[in-house]
């Protein structure tokens, strides 16, 4: 039973992350799920607030590590009209002790899509991050993020994007 909640749980948040990029809203929707699994699995007691669990602080890595060195962590697209696909190249060069090897990149919407180099990037070697953000149905100031796991300390380096949607011709005011 257990099992059944916990991949319905894993469901339910993917699906939110595909169809909203209200951070806050999406938080909000996962509070009330988890709420319900617990009342579910508690005899109908709606769960405490705040007893998510807290994980336990990861080590710090020990011996030679590598390290990213961006040219720059936030782009401003400036003006677009939605609709259009917008992209930025973020470039890096690995200034640690080891190889680096980037295990994931995500956007924090599914409008801003990262693509990253998946070989280790060498001592002194350099790579880049591309990273397309689709304006469509995206009116007004934006800023999203890419947050990039890699074997790096910290092991996540967050890049940032940033536009002003103007609406397309012939749409209607919002």
């Amino acid at each position: 039973m257990r099992k059944l909640f916990s991949y319905t749980l894993g469901l339910a948040v993917v699906a939110m992350g595909l169809t909203s990029c209200d951070n806050a809203a999406m938080e909000r929707k996962l509070e009330n799920l988890e709420n319900r699994v617990a009342q579910l699995e508690g005899n109908g007691k709606p769960a405490a607030p705040n007893t998510t669990p807290v994980a336990a602080p990861t080590p710090e890595p020990t011996g030679p590590l590598p390290s990213f060195e961006f040219a720059e962590t936030e782009h401003d697209f400036g003006k677009i009209t939605e609709g259009v696909v917008a992209e930025h190249i973020f470039k890096f060069t690995n200034n640690g002790e080891a190889p680096l090897m980037i295990s994931q990149a995500n956007g924090s919407c599914g409008c801003t899509v990262p693509e990253w180099p998946k070989e280790p990037i060498p001592v002194g070697g350099t790579g880049e991050i591309k990273v397309s953000f689709n304006s469509q149905g995206r009116v007004g100031q934006q800023q999203k993020f890419v947050s990039i796991q890699a074997n790096t300390n910290p092991g996540v380096t967050r890049l940032a994007i940033r536009a002003e949607v103007e609406a397309a011709a012939g749409a209607p005011a919002e």
